[in-house]
């Protein structure tokens, strides 16, 4: 089942059933308003969504618009909660390695977590508003999923029956702020602003053999400025899987059904296919050559994130975006 919120002038937006080939939508306000509503009451609610999305991808239903992922808010505009794991930790020793820091051993046994704001997340297709370029201005593409109420202490078995939803991430970075905020000792706040979400939410089934129940064995795609930038694969080298990184988040509260946790840069120990972000390539060269060469974006560079099924076809529709300065209104 693939699930989407257009933009209707609120602040959650209008839940829309979507078909698998992206191509038509229908609106559901009779079974649920937003996302947020079919994800309070997922058992009862999500088998009559599937039953429109039946019926709309077998061609019987008149009350069909055309969809347009340009319409789209993220598929939860504002979320309960917005939990980002680093769930590659060859990127971490990577950056580490980079600044002749050693890596705790802790690090491959314990998830690396941290809360990120949740209450305006930016639609996949709106620009990326920032201040300055001097922020050091980057993206992140990750995958995420959503659950519905996860118990306080779950297990990884039981976290595992929790993930509802995935869908495609760009984790807004500004690297220049990271240093000085982490040196207070209390994380991120100032340099992680709104991130971004795929058009498209999607059940687990929709993704066949790729979906194992805890990991996505798929490529992600990112392209910057219309040229390719990576495409390592979501299944290789992630340390800890969906259900490891939710139970994490898990232990000691319990999280409300629309909580969306985050795998963290997709991050191949084979260089060849790519990066997720800036900050590793700028981080390699640096291995390489003691020095960064390539720059954070820029105003008006773009960004498009996006993954694809084995028949080329796109799975959760795209992110994609422009950086552009902030103006306060």
């Amino acid at each position: 089942m693939k699930l989407a919120t257009l933009k209707n002038n609120t602040r959650d937006g209008q839940l829309v059933v979507v078909s698998r080939d992206l191509a038509k939508a229908v609106v559901v306000s009779d079974i649920a308003l937003t996302l947020q509503a079919a994800l309070d009451n997922w058992a009862g609610i999500s088998p009559k969504l599937n039953e429109v999305y039946q019926a709309l991808n077998d061609g019987s239903l008149d009350n069909t618009i055309t969809f347009e992922q340009s319409a789209c808010e993220s598929p939860l505009p504002r979320a309960y909660q917005w939990a980002d794991g680093s769930a590659y930790v060859n990127h971490v020793e990577l950056v580490r390695k980079a600044r002749n820091a050693e890596m705790p051993a802790s690090f491959w046994t314990d998830p690396l977590m941290y809360q990120g704001g949740s209450d305006s997340f930016i639609g996949p297709r709106d620009d990326i508003a920032t201040a300055s370029e001097d922020y050091g201005i980057d993206f992140e593409s990750e995958v995420a999923v959503i659950t519905d109420d996860v118990p306080m202490g779950a297990s990884v078995a039981q976290t595992a029956e929790h993930i509802k939803l995935l869908m495609l991430v760009n984790d807004v970075s500004l690297r220049n702020l990271i240093p000085a905020e982490l040196g207070k000792g209390f994380g991120f706040f100032g340099s992680k602003p709104s991130s971004s979400f795929s058009p498209v939410a999607i059940t687990p089934d929709e993704l066949g053999e790729a979906w194992d129940g805890c990991k996505l064995h798929l490529p992600l795609t990112t392209h910057l400025n219309n040229e390719l930038f990576g495409q390592p694969n979501c299944g290789v080298d992630m340390t800890f899987d969906f259900p490891t990184i939710v139970a994490h988040a898990a232990k000691t509260r319990p999280l409300s059904a629309g909580c969306v946790v985050g795998s963290g840069t997709i991050s191949n120990y084979d260089r060849s296919a790519g990066s997720s972000c800036l900050a590793e390539k700028r981080m390699l060269e640096i291995v390489a050559d003691g020095k960064p060469t390539t720059s954070f974006m820029k105003f008006g560079d773009t960004v498009r994130i996006e993954m694809f099924d084995a028949n080329g076809d796109s799975i959760f529709g795209a992110i994609d975006q422009k950086v552009v300065q902030y103006i306060p209104k």
